[in-house]
């Protein structure tokens, strides 16, 4: 007699329509749905509209860290310069709530049933895989 194979994955839980639009939203939480949304990508299976989410999501989290590096060390160097550090601090705290406003806003967009197009963005994730 052979043992049970166990899956630890329920493939069943990926094509309930309901499930899938949840990882939708899953993927757009600002931070923490970067991980789900990567692993989509690295999966190379699924439908294509949650590929494109996720592409989005990773997307706009590389954007974001990237912007918020460059503006941590810009403040960092300010403190020996000219330009006013409240300035760039100010700008940095600007970026992290746009960031995690535009998340928000998609969420609203996808809930109603709307396009996820982010007029700069979107045209930047067809580079990705």
């Amino acid at each position: 007699m052979e043992p049970p194979v166990f899956e630890p994955v329920d493939r069943e839980a990926f094509t309930n329509p309901t499930l899938q639009r949840l990882w939708l939203f899953v993927y757009l939480l600002p931070i923490f749905g970067v991980i789900p949304a990567l692993w989509q990508l690295s999966q190379r299976s699924g439908d294509r509209h949650a590929r494109r989410v996720s592409r989005l999501a990773v997307l706009m989290a590389v954007v974001w860290v990237l912007g918020y590096g460059l503006l941590n060390g810009v403040a960092a160097a300010t403190e020996l310069s000219s330009i006013p550090h409240g300035v760039v601090l100010l700008a940095n705290s600007v970026w992290g709530s746009g960031y995690f406003l535009l998340n928000v806003w998609l969420m609203v967009r996808l809930w109603r049933g709307r396009s996820l197009e982010v007029p700069l963005l979107s045209r930047l994730t067809k580079y990705l895989p």
